[in-house]
């Protein structure tokens, strides 16, 4: 047994033992998030962006715009595309060199949440239907990861579109005009430890979890996207449950951001 792995099972041991007594490491209630900075505008040189900081991990996220080809089978909307970056500066876990599964994983789910969550009218960023169209990359980077990427990219992405502006000057196109959000689903992450289920893991909680489960709803309370992690499962009550409490922590959350 390495040292690595004894001291892995001492820390779930300990948190384990914490969760029998109703407590956190952080003295947060199982259904409590990490408090939430944000701020836009935060990249001069983007169209729009944001920096999220949920606890200890934080994110910033640029979006550029520029004209390009439509998809040959979508010849009428625009392309979204997202793209994330973990590099060793935001934890020594993360290597340098060609996307690992985990960012791959973290622009895919911070994806789906915005097609699926209809937060862009692809079809409004037409400029000349199969010749012309506004290409959109939301561009994430890690800066500090402990825990729950998921969340604060989500989180990230959604305030710096809101505050994109399409260049349309630049390229001759007419005047320049804010990017319009249709919709602003919030995704919010829990894990499972033992038989304990947490929203909002923090990395020591994330890092001994059995299960993971992202829930992403839109104003209506509507289920737009979810992304089920590691080995371990959720009982039919724990998923009801799940869903309940992100309702009322996503509707906590985008009035925090849209207020």
């Amino acid at each position: 047994m390495t040292s690595r792995t004894v001291m892995a099972t001492i820390k779930r041991k300990h948190i384990l033992d914490l969760l029998e007594k109703g407590k956190r490491q952080d003295e947060r209630k199982f259904d409590e998030y990490r408090p939430i900075e944000m701020e836009t505008n935060f990249i001069g040189t983007a169209e729009g962006s944001a920096k999220v900081n949920v606890g200890c991990t934080s994110v910033v996220v640029g979006v550029k715009l520029e004209p390009g080809e439509p998809f040959p089978d979508n010849p009428e909307q625009g392309i979204l595309m997202t793209n994330a970056e973990m590099g060793p500066v935001a934890s020594p876990n993360f290597d340098y060199g060609p996307p690992s599964q985990e960012s791959i994983e973290v622009a895919r789910v911070t994806d789906r949440a915005i097609r699926e969550g209809n937060v862009l009218d692809l079809g409004s960023l037409c400029i000349e239907a199969g010749k012309k169209v506004w290409v959109v990359h939301v561009d994430i980077h890690v800066l500090d990861y402990d825990g729950n990427l998921f969340d604060a990219c989500e989180i990230g992405a959604l305030l710096a579109l809101s505050s994109a502006t399409l260049p349309a000057k630049r390229f001759g196109l007419g005047n320049d005009v804010p990017l319009e959000l249709k919709n602003t689903p919030i995704t919010c992450t829990f894990v499972k430890v033992g038989n304990h289920v947490l929203v909002d893991p923090d990395l020591n909680e994330e890092m001994i979890a059995d299960a993971r489960l992202s829930v992403s709803l839109d104003p209506a309370g509507n289920v737009r996207a979810l992304q089920k992690g590691l080995n371990g499962g959720f009982s039919l009550e724990d998923i009801k449950k799940i869903i309940n409490t992100t309702g009322t922590l996503a509707d906590k959350i985008r009035r925090g951001l849209f207020q």
